[in-house]
């Protein structure tokens, strides 16, 4: 078999396919595979962390249980159970010996059938890991609005992670990286801030945090954590209809996601935050999450799948 190019990030030596592992250089699809050519696949983009107790995945369960939703809506029906897939991540990130990572479950129409409607198609499920930093430095940055706006919530099921949904994200990303921006911005239907293209959003106003309220946003997983974090710290949190207005008069601004984490906005449309710093509670916030997933607070160890 001909060697694979070079990837641009550091790969590991085996990926969980089917219900075996396989060397990554062998984990190969069809060319046409359905999932290749209309997206009808679902994944999940969980993170493992490096603690004293060794490797530990962050809310296993939740985002395992947000796979198998995603895959209801394509009426796809992955054959493992829960449990087969939760135990599948944790023996793939065992194997590959990496003290911490990033992790990517992907189930997807496979080979066997073309046309738009998938059902009858093979189901297949893979699960790879593979070291990855900070995806946007943690440092303050620069975000602009796009003009693509967030997939309409009356065209897709906006909550699902559907593979062929993120062809709106790529856009907004070549759009935004093309005027040397670091990330987009989504407008909804509506003309309210919905969500980054991997991120949700939150602002801080006179000592209230506020973020898109779920409907036309994904439901993430590190915002629901965040929300926990800031009402232990004393914090409310109202989800509610939001306009840029209300972002660019903020305290402060923050991104969440697996990828990203806390990652502050240091500016909006060219309109500082902050003055383009990190705000006081974006930084706590961002030293607790950090505290919690390495581990270091037994409050939240229930999030967390440690990797023996």
């Amino acid at each position: 078999m001909k060697s694979l190019p070079k990837a641009s990030f550091k790969t590991t030596k085996k990926i969980w396919l089917n219900g075996r592992m396989t060397d990554w250089r062998n984990a190969n699809v069809h060319v046409l595979s359905h999932a290749l050519h209309y997206g009808s696949g679902v994944f999940e983009g969980i993170r493992f962390y490096k603690t004293k107790n060794g490797p530990a995945i962050f809310r296993l369960r939740e985002h395992v249980a947000r796979l198998i939703y995603s895959a209801k809506v394509l009426e796809m029906k992955i054959p493992f159970s829960k449990t087969e897939i939760e135990n599948a991540i944790i023996k793939t990130v065992a194997a590959n010996k990496i003290p911490a990572g990033y992790i990517r479950p992907l189930a997807f129409f496979d080979y066997g059938k073309m046309g738009l409607n998938p059902v009858g198609a093979p189901v297949s499920l893979a699960i790879a890991c593979w070291p990855w930093d900070s995806y946007l430095g943690g440092k303050p940055i620069r975000v602009k609005t796009s003009r693509f706006i967030r997939l309409h919530p009356d065209s897709v099921v906006g909550d699902a992670k559907v593979c062929g949904h993120y062809v709106n994200s790529i856009l907004a990303s070549l759009e935004i990286k093309r005027a040397k921006y670091d990330e987009a911005l989504f407008l909804d239907h509506r003309g309210f801030v919905a969500e980054g293209p991997g991120e949700n959003i939150f602002f801080l106003k006179k000592g209230v945090l506020h973020t898109p309220k779920l409907g036309s946003i994904l439901a993430g997983i590190t915002r629901l954590s965040v929300i926990a974090i800031a009402k232990d710290l004393g914090v409310k949190t109202r989800e509610g209809n939001y306009r840029l207005k209300d972002f660019y008069s903020a305290d402060e601004v923050f991104f969440t996601g697996t990828a990203a984490e806390v990652q502050p906005i240091g500016s909006l449309d060219d309109k500082k935050i902050n003055g383009g710093k990190a705000g006081e509670f974006t930084q706590k916030l961002r030293e607790m999450f950090l505290a919690a997933v390495a581990g270091e607070n037994p409050k939240y160890k229930k999030w967390l799948t440690f990797v023996k």
